[in-house]
Formats: C-alpha cells, sequence, structure tokens
C-alpha cells in the first residue's frame, strides 16, 4: 500500500506531521479527519522500487475477477441481513478481500463513506471493479431501502454470468489447443524436416512434383526469413490489439463475431440472455425503463448489441412502445419480441425477459456441450488436408525414384 507524509493541525492548533499507509491521498484525510486532525499537506513518498516491490505493483494491477464480485456481494448481502452497519461490513470485507486492487478499492470507498458520501458515489471512483450497472443498481438501493436484496440479485447475475463464461472458455479450449499445436508443428517442419529432404531431392537431377516445389520454397522462406515472420507475427498482434481496443474496432469485432458459423449464433443466444436477465433485474429494481436501456447498453459486453440496444432507448423517448423499437432494431429473435409484447400488456416484463434468459441459458448449455463434437470434423478436415499435402510433397518425389531405379 503507497505511504503518504502529512502536515496538518490537531485540535488545539499545533503543527502535527507523519507518515500514513492508506489507498489514496483522499483515504488519508479521511483518516486524519477522523482523528481531529486537519491535513494542510498530504503527498505520496516515492519509495526505491526492488523486485518485491515490483511484484506488489503487478498484484495492485490485476483486476478482481467475478469470483472476488461474486463473494463480495454475497458476503454484503449476508452482513446487511445481519444488522451490521455498512461501515463496519466494508471494513471487515476490505480486511478478509485476496484481491489487492480490490482490497485497496475498498478502503477508498470506506474512507468515502466515513467522509458522509453514499456507497454509489464511492464506488464511481473506482469504473474497472464496479461497472455502471453494479453501482445504479446500489444506487437504486440506496433510494429504496431494499440494499440488501440489490446485493442479492447482483450476486445471482454475476454467478451467471461467470457459469456463461465459464462454459464458452470450456468448449473453446480444446479446438484453441489443437490450432495452436497445428500451427507450431508446421513451424518446425518448415524449418527443420524439409530441409532435410531437401539435400536428399537435391540429388535427384529430376524436376519434382509441383507440390514438392511448393513445400520446399515455403520451407526456404521459413529458414531464411524466420525471425522476421516471428517479428512481424508479434508486431501484428499488437497492432491487432490495439485496433480491437479502440472504438471502431470494438464495434466491427462484435459484429462480425456473431456472424462466425456455429460459435455466432451461440455468442448471440448468450448475449441475449445476458440483455434479458439484466434488464429484467434492473426493471424489478425501479430502475426508470430508459435509463435501465442504458445500463443494460453497456452490461451486454456486445458494443454492436449495445448499440441496438441505445437505439432503443432513443426510439422509447421519442414515444415508440418498447416491442416496436426492439423489433425496429433488427436485432431480437421472435422469442424475446413476443415475450416483450405480452409483458409491456401485462406490466409483468421482468418476470417475463427473465424466463427468456433462463431459457436461453439451457439452450447455450446444450449448444456449448456439443460444441466439441461439432468442430471436431471440421478440424479433422483441416489437418487432413494439411498432411496430405505435406505427404504429396515429401513421398512423391521418393515414388518417381523408385520407379526410375525399376
Amino acid at each position: 500500500m503507497p505511504l503518504f507524509q502529512y502536515r496538518g493541525r490537531n485540535p488545539q492548533g499545533a503543527a502535527v506531521s507523519g507518515d500514513v499507509e492508506a489507498a489514496s491521498a483522499s483515504a488519508v484525510a479521511a483518516q486524519l479527519s477522523s482523528t481531529g486532525i486537519t491535513p494542510i499537506f498530504i503527498e505520496e513518498i516515492q519509495q526505491s522500487v526492488g523486485l518485491d516491490d515490483l511484484l506488489y505493483q503487478w498484484r495492485r494491477r490485476k483486476k478482481p475477477e467475478l469470483d472476488d464480485l461474486i463473494l463480495f456481494a454475497r458476503q454484503f448481502y449476508t452482513l446487511m441481513r445481519a444488522g451490521v452497519p455498512i461501515i463496519r461490513a466494508i471494513n471487515g470485507l476490505a480486511d478478509t478481500t485476496r484481491n489487492l486492487m480490490f482490497k485497496e478499492a475498498l478502503q477508498d470507498v470506506l474512507g468515502e463513506l466515513e467522509a458522509g458520501h453514499e456507497l454509489s458515489a464511492a464506488m464511481t471512483r473506482h469504473p474497472k471493479i464496479f461497472s455502471s450497472l453494479f453501482i445504479n443498481m446500489v444506487r437504486v438501493g440506496e433510494n429504496s431501502g431494499r440494499l440488501d436484496e440489490v446485493f442479492l440479485q447482483i450476486a445471482g447475475y454475476l454467478e451467471r454470468e461467470k457459469t456463461t463464461r465459464d462454459q464458452i472458455k470450456s468448449a473453446m479450449r480444446y479446438p484453441s489447443f489443437v490450432i495452436i499445436a497445428v500451427a507450431a508443428a508446421m513451424f518446425v517442419i518448415n524449418l527443420w524436416v524439409i530441409p532435410t529432404f531437401a539435400k536428399v531431392f537435391s540429388g535427384f537431377n529430376a524436376e519434382l512434383p509441383l507440390a514438392t516445389r511448393i513445400l520446399l520454397m515455403v520451407s526456404d522462406f521459413t529458414v531464411a526469413y524466420w525471425t522476421h515472420i516471428l517479428i512481424a507475427m508479434f508486431l501484428g498482434s499488437l497492432a491487432l490489439r490495439h485496433y480491437l481496443n479502440s472504438e471502431d474496432g470494438r464495434f466491427r469485432w462484435d459484429r462480425y463475431k456473431l456472424r462466425i458459423p456455429i460459435i455466432g449464433n451461440i455468442l448471440l443466444r448468450a448475449t441475449l440472455s445476458r440483455f434479458s436477465r439484466a434488464f429484467a433485474m434492473s426493471v424489478r429494481s425501479g430502475v426508470p425503463l430508459v435509463q435501465a436501456l442504458m445500463l443494460v447498453s453497456r452490461a451486454v459486453d456486445n458494443t454492436f448489441i449495445g448499440q441496438a440496444v441505445l437505439d432503443m432507448r432513443n426510439g422509447i423517448e421519442r414515444g415508440d412502445t418498447l416491442t416496436r423499437t426492439a423489433a425496429n432494431s433488427k436485432m431480437f429473435t421472435p422469442l424475446v419480441l413476443q415475450m416483450m409484447a405480452v409483458g409491456e400488456e401485462t406490466g409483468s416484463i421482468d418476470d417475463l425477459l427473465e424466463q427468456v434468459s433462463d431459457f436461453y441459458d439451457r439452450e447455450v448449455d446444450y449448444d456449448l456441450k456439443s460444441l466439441t463434437s461439432k468442430l471436431e470434423p471440421i478440424l479433422i478436415i483441416v489437418i487432413a488436408g494439411m498432411v496430405l499435402v505435406l505427404a504429396l510433397g515429401v513421398f512423391l518425389p521418393m515414388w518417381d525414384l523408385i520407379n526410375v531405379a525399376k
């Protein structure tokens, strides 16, 4: 934790100074004020950087995972239900959390609470940890007096979000491993194996088959420029990452990945499930419809669909119904549109969208379990094609040599 040097005056007006560890300068000011000291000067002390300090700084920059947020929401709900004051609950959770970045954020939130600010206002100082949906749900809970129920809803939402993400990662692990292994094998073959055969083929004094000539050309290029290839791949990955982090690149990638065969349909339904659950949770908590759409557009984790949700908000502000604006976006399936229409008519859109989310979750779960079996034939065909090219390129000249010898 950073070390701060301070100067101030005690209640008697005498000058005091010292050092104190805290998450931020504002936390130092709040801590000093609680002891009766009026701070005049606060500055962080720059300490020498060693290996332990670098490791500590890396741990400080590591964002908390969904597990940390779920545990925090569950524990906070339990403490609130037990009648523990908010400041005492935050203080206890800050002492027990494992993630340093989250720990320092909670300590800063604690300082803001002691200074008289609301919990939601204190959380807005840490947008990398608490999403806009999280913060606004807390704000609604504060205004309605149901803060404990809101944290229980947030915990349930995050748990389902984590389950979906883990399922997608698990389903993509096998195809990713196969693709990486094949790419590494091709690089090794071109760099070491084919040059060995090239020495044998050079003594044939005959025209080599087309497949063999292509393999030798690719191998010669790889041997001559393998360092340039690695550098180009590294720079290309950095450029691609920078582009995907830009607003335009993220929007285009989010739109493209929904059109990928087999995988795109699963991602679309998972995103629609996330939209339905977040929207239902916001409406059930009393968030106004226009504000709920604004929050959900940031919570769907897809800028392309998020833009469609924002267009829905604009349509509602012009006086259109929710169902009509959703239909005009051409983003939602007939099931979602039908449930929206029924929900608007009956006034229970939150319950119906919750059912839509559960339906999509079951579909996504089933598709993810069968995703590997769907991708296996494609991977087998790709690997078989590569093996065929290698076999033709390597064994055809040997077969011609045998025929000449006969």
